[in-house]
């Protein structure tokens, strides 16, 4: 159990933090064929968390974009740059700091700025603060992420008028596999017991503080997946920054709309 705990632990990129995490979940199933899908997992080019994110909020009939409500939506691109940081083994978190492991830039200009920011810092702050202040670059690590989406041939970028004045900017998905790839990810995740890969972990969690499981699943799967949601969200603590961060805002939000008196 402990050295297939280890593998999969290196697998995701999470140290030791990880193999107590992976805990929760018991014998669900044999952590060989889990490790062993992983690895497989490894074999395909990955897609940065703020690239899958985007892409989970492409509607696949007209390639418009999800409503999701902008400060929300820039929570949670912050938080899936974090996300992508620690997997790299840049940074780590408790549940009272977000420390730097290894300042050194990875020379990708949609994580290294953040890295750089955090490691400079002259105080240590916990992964809310990092998620709260990082959202002021929401703009350019959206851009920078469709902008890659249209590099990979994932999506085409397609301007369209109205009335000849107003402009909205379309990304039809091209390349339908890495979108069916996630959904399917996800799916296999929230309706089995099987052992989440860390990267499965990180997408649920962005999903949910995003707040459009509703629109990936059925209503009744949505409600028999909801126990499963919160039980894997559990599991990562920059996901929880994220969720609490988003949820705090709707809260503000709708008191300023609606005060008590």
């Amino acid at each position: 159990m402990a050295v297939d705990a280890e593998r999969l632990a290196l697998i995701g990129g999470l140290g030791g933090r990880w193999n107590e995490r992976i805990q929760l979940f018991g014998n669900t199933k044999p952590l060989r064929a889990m490790v062993i899908g992983a690895l497989g997992r490894l074999e395909i080019t990955m897609l940065s968390f703020p690239e899958e994110v985007m892409l989970l909020l492409l509607e696949d009939d007209d390639g418009r974009f999800v409503h999701v409500p902008e400060l929300s939506m820039r929570c949670v691109l912050s938080g899936a740059v974090l996300m992508d940081l620690a997997l790299k083994n840049r940074i780590d978190s408790d549940t009272k700091t977000l420390t730097v492991l290894d300042p050194t830039p990875l020379g990708d200009e949609l994580l290294d700025p953040t890295l750089a920011r955090i490691a400079a810092s002259k105080e240590i702050r916990d992964a809310r603060y990092w998620v709260e202040f990082n959202a002021r670059d929401a703009d350019a690590v959206r851009a920078k992420a469709l902008e890659r989406l249209i590099e990979k041939g994932i999506l085409s970028k397609v301007d369209d008028r109205f009335l000849w004045v107003f402009r909205s900017r379309r990304y039809p998905i091209i390349d339908g596999a890495a979108d069916r790839e996630v959904r399917l990810r996800i799916i296999g995740i929230l309706f089995s017991e099987e052992i989440p890969h860390p990267r499965d972990i990180v997408i649920i969690s962005l999903i949910d503080a995003c707040g459009i499981f509703g629109r990936l699943l059925s209503e009744s799967d949505h409600r028999r997946a909801r126990e499963r949601i919160q039980q894997v969200r559990s599991m990562d603590l920059i996901g929880q920054a994220v969720t609490s961060a988003v949820r705090e805002i709707e809260a503000s939000l709708a008191l300023a709309l609606h005060p008590p008196f």
